[in-house]
């Protein structure tokens, strides 16, 4: 038995209407079951296999997107404090060309951006056609983190008048018209605690936590709940959510590549052809370049 595409949908894909609950994905799957003849680690090696291959398929599909030179990709990572974005990127984008990828990590918000829009800073980070980009960190984080500390919303210098009932709604149906597909890296509590830990007894680490990021974890709650509000607003037929279980990095990876190469493959992309006049030239080009002295 193994796990397909259909498989993939019915477990980590946010429907698009009806409550969420995060509670009900596992943060430790591990896909134990697709391989029940095989030990943890037996599975583990199955699944690096199976990550070079979809990091193989993703190159050549990437390639398709750049040469096509039409449409664009856009990423989207959310999760909370250590549950792997910037592994995810390092491992899932190591084998793609980067003159066709970009990455943007989104940190607090300047003086200068507070006076715009919340969306102004990402669209000036869009994807150019024929691109990957990749957001860590969103425009979501608008209704993630602001919902959980409600006193950020006045550092925004909205008028009184945009904050009414339907202020969360509204930031809800902001769209944009390229291709989303969004993953949420589901982390349990325990597993964050424990790669804190990690992080805070090897020195080469240690610059990756701070105060705040442990601070954050009083909040734990608020934020799986804002998490669950998001899901369940944003996610549509046209830029889904998935809740990809985070509390082992190389499922979480393994995931996110066969994820992101079906989206491109979905496109039904094909390598773009010249036309006959076109054709003529490039033969001319190719017999006056065999002619030329070394």
């Amino acid at each position: 038995m193994a796990l397909t595409h259909a498989d993939i949908d019915k477990r980590f894909k946010v429907p698009t209407s009806g409550k969420i609950r995060l509670s009900d994905y596992d943060t430790h799957w591990a896909g134990r079951e697709y391989f029940p003849d095989l030990t943890k680690d037996g599975v583990k090696e199955r699944a690096k296999g199976y990550l070079e291959s979809s990091l193989a398929e993703l190159s050549t599909a990437q390639e398709l997107l750049w040469a096509n030179d039409r449409q664009s990709l856009l990423v989207v990572l959310q999760a909370m404090d250590a549950a792997g974005k910037d592994g995810t990127i390092k491992h899932v984008m190591s084998g793609l060309n980067p003159q066709g990828c970009q990455v943007f990590a989104f940190k607090k918000p300047s003086d200068e951006e507070l006076d715009h829009t919340f969306l102004w800073r990402f669209m000036k980070a869009l994807p150019e056609r024929g691109r990957i980009g990749i957001f860590n960190r969103s425009y979501y984080e608008d209704v993630l983190v602001v919902r959980v500390h409600p006193e950020l919303i006045d550092r925004q210098k909205l008028p009184d008048s945009s904050r009414g009932k339907r202020f969360w709604e509204q930031r809800f149906d902001d769209s944009n018209g390229t291709v989303v597909v969004k993953f949420f890296l589901h982390l349990s509590k325990g597993e964050q605690k424990k790669r804190f830990l990690d992080r805070l007894t090897r020195p080469e680490k240690r610059w990756k936590v701070s105060d705040a990021d442990v601070d954050e974890r009083q909040y734990w709650d608020a934020y799986q709940d804002a998490f669950e509000q998001m899901l369940r607003n944003t996610s549509t037929d046209w830029a889904p959510w998935w809740v990809i279980p985070a509390d082992h990095k190389w499922v979480a990876r393994v995931l996110v590549a066969s994820i992101l190469t079906r989206t491109i493959q979905d496109l039904n992309l094909t390598m773009p052809t010249v036309s006959e006049q076109r054709e003529k030239q490039l033969a001319a080009l190719k017999r006056r370049l065999s002619k030329d002295e070394e």
